[in-house]
Formats: C-alpha cells, structure tokens, sequence
C-alpha cells in the first residue's frame, strides 16, 4: 500500500491529490502513454511451412543434362581416336568410317536413356560431320563422301538400342537370352567391318582399272598429234569433278617415245597444296602409248593412287576416230563396299575428261 511522503500514513485507494492526513499535494499517479499509431503491419497470411532458399543445397542433374554430357564425351573420345588412327596411319581404313562412329554410337547409348537413341545418335553424326573440319581437319569431298555411311552406321546402331529397350518394356520373353543376341548383333559385325584397311591381309583387292571410249570428230593421226602435244586443260571440269577436287592446271612434255615423260600441274584442293603428276611413257606401238605414274604430290593421293593410263585410238570413219582411254589406279580408301564405286564413278569422269582436253585436236 502506498504511503504520503510527509507524514508516512498510508493512503487510499486510489489516492487523491492531496493526502488525508496532512494535506501533502501528492504527485499524479503514472500512467502509461498511448502507443503512437505507426504504419499498419500486413495482414498476417495463413501459416505456412516454406523451405529456406538454400543456394548451396545439392542440385540433382536431369536426364537431359547426363545426355548432353554423354554426347560430349562422346564427342571427344571421338576425337581422340580419330588421332590415334591418324598416329597409326589407319585414316584411311574402315576403323575411321565405321569403327569410329560405331563408337561413338555405342557410346551414347550407354548414357541415360533419352526418349531416342536413334534421334540423339544421329544428331551427334551431324555434329561430327559439321566439326570435321575444324575439329578433325577434314575437307568438304571427304565429309560430303563419308556422310551416307556415318549416318547410315549411326542409324543402325540407335535402331538396335532401341529395339532393345523396347523390347524390355514389353518383357516379351522369360528365357529372352538367344533373342537378345540376335538383336544387339549388328553393332559387332559393325566392329567386325571395321577392320577393313587395317592391315593387308584385313582388305580387298585395291587395284582397280576404269576405261572410258569416245568418237572423235577428226582423222586418227590428228589424235596423235594431240596426244603427242604437250598437255593443255583449256576446259573447267564439271559435274562431279567440279565439287573441289584438285583440277589439272596445265602440262608439259611432248612426243610419244618410249621414256619421254609428262609433268601436270594440279590446283590445291580442300586446303592442301598444289602438287604434280609425273609419268612416263613406257610402251608404244602404232595407234597405242602407255603412261605410268612416277610420282604425285597432288591431294588425289589423299584418295587414290594413280598406276599409269593406256590410250588406244583407231580410225572409226575417214574424219572420225574410236579413242579409248583406260586409267590403272589403286583404291585408297576403304571399306571397298562403299568408296569402290564412289572411286570409280570419279575415275570415269576423270577418263572421259582427260579424252576431250588431251586427245581432242585443238582448233
């Protein structure tokens, strides 16, 4: 109880201004002040739980993610056996064109399953392809030749992964293993294929002969005059020849005896250096000469390389003569199955071409 300060008798409840007892003016009792309004708080929201934004918290990687990632391991295993192929001299065999994207197909199945397999293989093809050259230093002609085969050995690769994944979805058979190596058995005679070049004893017969005749409007001992001239390439090739191989410039030599010899001149091609064909002649007799190659720092030896060519003209008519030239050259890429009549299709344009600018008498 509260007392006066004065006189000390304990005051009332609630005490007056002035003590009772002793008149004492009292103090006026504290009262707490009034909260000042301040800005009104939000309405509180209904309670919930929220999870802290916790940047560091362990993130998961989506499929999608894992599939980009196996693409690019691909990728670079790829490239790294590209190289070792190239280290081994094996660029030329069936381990780049199938092997290589056997492999790579192979492994992009092993990566987390997208929706295709198919799809995803086939997009990494296009990517190899569009990459050659930068990546693995290849020009257009060999990308534009390899393309049908790395697709078509990346379509056949997805498709048996595939079919394998659908075929578990299905569970079609119990005891399922025989049925299974059926299915998968494209991909190791894929590998099985890819052996083609390697070796020696692993190829097929690389020589090949292309001939090629043709009517020409003038007398047989004007053909020989033109063949006995040095050569002269006044005609741009076309078609197939036009697409960047390297493209005789010009010839020199001259006369068709035995031992005389002819050094043409080629473009540079896909990048590469100009080079020179260098033949001799190492046969004649009357409406016939034989030319075989001595050396060729030309880009064609990327492909082929040239044995010697045979030219036989007879007389068709008085003003017409029957020209045929057959050109030896040994196949150098493989497998055979494929680049054998890619090779030879070029090899005839070349044929029919080297009749018109070589044996055509000039006006």
């Amino acid at each position: 109880m509260a007392a006066c300060p004065a006189c000390k008798e304990p005051l009332p409840s609630p005490p007056g201004t002035h003590c009772p007892h002793c008149g004492t003016a009292l103090a006026a009792p504290h009262t707490p002040a009034p909260e000042q309004p301040g800005p009104s708080a939000p309405p509180s929201a209904p309670f919930t739980t929220t999870a802290p934004n916790d940047d560091t918290s362990p993130k998961t990687l989506t499929p999608q993610t894992v599939a980009y990632i196996g693409l690019i391991c691909a990728l670079a295993a790829g490239a790294l056996g590209y190289r070792l192929l190239i280290k081994h001299h094996l660029q030329q065999s069936a381990a780049l064109f199938i092997g290589l994207p056997t492999l790579i197909g192979v492994l992009i199945a092993l990566t987390p399953r997208p929706k295709s397999i198919t799809g995803t293989i086939l997009k990494a093809m296009v990517l190899v392809l569009a990459l050659s050259g930068p990546l693995f230093g290849e020009g257009f002609i060999c990308v534009l030749f390899a393309a049908p085969l790395l697709l078509v050995v990346g379509l056949i690769v997805g498709l048996t992964v595939d079919g394998l994944a659908a075929r578990r979805k299905k569970r079609a058979a119990k005891a399922g293993t025989l049925e299974t190596l059926k299915r998968i058995l494209p991909i190791p005679v894929l590998f099985a294929m890819s052996l083609e070049g390697t070796t020696p004893g692993l190829s097929f017969a690389r020589h090949e002969a292309v001939r090629v005749s043709r009517i020409i409007p003038a007398p047989a001992h004007d053909v020989e005059r033109a063949l006995a001239d040095a050569p002269r390439f006044t005609i741009a090739p076309t078609g197939i020849l036009g697409i960047g191989f390297p493209i005789p410039l010009h010839g020199t030599g001259s006369d068709l005896a035995v031992g005389e010899k002819r050094i043409v001149h080629f473009s540079e091609g896909e990048g590469r250096p100009p080079g020179d064909l260098a033949l001799a002649i190492t046969e004649r007799r009357e409406g016939y000469v034989r030319f075989d190659a001595l050396s060729d720092s030309s880009h064609l030896r990327h492909w082929l390389h040239w044995s010697g060519s045979e030219v036989q003209w007879q007389p068709a008519s008085p003003d017409s003569t029957t020209v045929t030239w057959t050109i030896h050259y040994e196949r150098g890429l493989d497998p055979a199955w494929y680049f054998g009549w890619a090779q030879r299709a070029v090899v005839t344009r070349c044929a029919d071409y080297l009749i018109t600018s070589c044996a055509t008498p000039k006006p």
